[in-house]
């Protein structure tokens, strides 16, 4: 069901009540079983993929699957509240589709007239569209979504709801605001792990925490330099700061990317190179659990059915995790030439770093303490320069490619 679910309504990004939630406007009142709805007399060829309906008398969603981009145009009267009529062009859709409808739509039917492809829907009861957008492929999907929203004449509309229902805010830790996202600037939250009472691994003339702090002060100055990031710093002092407490300052500052530095160690000294992890599939269940309870990590409920908020969970993982992993690799991309790695340099693990299920995040191992030529690296200034402008190019790249966000265009 969860799998279902997470194809029907496909993976975007928004932010509500300063978390980050998966699915492209992802309706926070949707109690969904989703269902395939099977086309009746189909074209033979066609561009269309299937359609599908979900959702109860609150509301409901009809998607459909293209293998090309289409535009939509509302056709009928929108004070007509029993059916509605859109013309959808730019894509090859074939006439001849219908099917039975779901909560709020008795039916639906694809049909060509006047050299446009019509999609009639019939209401069940007075209802209308509250919104519609396309969602280019992405996150895994390989196809393009037409999205209807339906709700009740007097409904509510998604985007109120959801105001509605997201819970007050948690305390944030100190010195963290409350960022604005109307700001363009992507924010990034960087890590620099140990410090403190904690000096995480130690080398033959220097302590990781030491090093962690140094290639996270070099990273933000780079970021910072190209004007177009908000970086904050998890510690910026010799300071020790609970793990949790660092997933927290990057859910409550509504985090775009979570970088964690660390210098790694081995009981061989022969052993060196860097290594990037994302997070596992046992972290994965781990980070699901969090995001059910009440706390630091936990998402806004939208619903009182159990089985839904943990699809909503499910969903917004799968977006990260695709994001995180992407990230991951554009990292190692960069790094490869310029700065040793391991073999098999992609890593998965439950570090609790990593576990916030709403925010993309990565735990760099720069380089092993344990072996005299990284350390030796790692403690050179102007290699770690050289590194940390790798990652910085990564990092551009990440949100030129528009992977952060999976971007979707409204329909007018």
């Amino acid at each position: 069901m969860i799998r279902q679910f997470c194809r029907f309504v496909g993976i975007g990004r928004f932010k509500a009540a300063g978390k980050v939630w998966a699915g492209a406007l992802m309706a926070a009142t949707i109690s969904v079983a989703v269902a395939e709805v099977p086309t009746v007399a189909a074209a033979d060829k066609a561009d269309t993929l299937k359609v599908r309906l979900g959702g109860t008398q609150s509301q409901t969603r009809l998607v459909i699957d293209l293998d090309t981009s289409v535009r939509g145009e509302l056709l009928s009267r929108d004070t007509d509240y029993s059916q509605a009529v859109l013309g959808l062009s730019g894509g090859g859709i074939p006439k001849g589709q219908s099917g039975e409808g779901r909560g709020l739509i008795r039916s639906w039917k694809l049909e060509s007239m006047a050299g446009i492809t019509r999609l009639k829907i019939e209401f069940n009861g007075e209802a209308r569209i509250s919104r519609r957008f396309l969602l280019p492929p992405g996150d895994g999907v390989g196809h393009y979504r037409y999205v209807i929203d339906v709700v009740p004449k007097n409904g509510v509309t998604p985007q109120v709801v959801q105001a509605a229902v997201a819970p007050t805010p948690k305390p944030r830790a100190a010195a963290v605001p409350v960022v604005d996202k109307r700001n363009a600037k992507k924010i990034i939250v960087i890590d620099a792990g140990h410090g403190g009472k904690d000096p995480g691994a130690r080398g033959s003339f220097s302590w990781e925490k030491d090093v962690n702090l140094a290639a996270a002060k070099t990273l933000k100055k780079k970021l910072e330099a190209t004007g177009r990031y908000r970086v904050i710093m998890t510690r910026e002092t010799d300071a020790y700061v609970d793990k949790v407490a660092r997933v927290r300052i990057a859910r409550n500052a509504n985090a775009d990317l979570f970088i964690s530095l660390h210098s790694d160690a081995s009981a061989s000294p022969g052993t060196r190179g860097a290594s990037v992890y994302t997070l596992s599939d046992s972290g994965t269940e781990r980070a699901a659990r969090n995001a059910m309870n009440a706390g630091d990590w936990s998402l806004p409920k939208a619903s009182d059915d159990k089985m839904v908020n943990r699809i909503l969970v499910d969903l917004t993982q799968r977006a990260t995790k695709n994001r995180s992993a992407t990230f991951a690799e554009l990292m190692l991309g960069k790094l490869e030439g310029t700065t040793p790695l391991v073999k098999s340099s992609h890593r998965q693990a439950g570090f609790v770093v990593l576990l916030a299920a709403d925010v993309p995040a990565i735990l760099f191992e720069m380089g092993f303490m344990s072996n005299v030529e990284d350390e030796k690296l790692l403690n050179d200034s102007g290699y770690q320069s050289r590194m940390m402008g790798q990652v910085t190019k990564a990092i551009d790249q990440y949100f030129a490619n528009d992977v952060a966000y999976a971007s979707f265009a409204l329909i007018p």
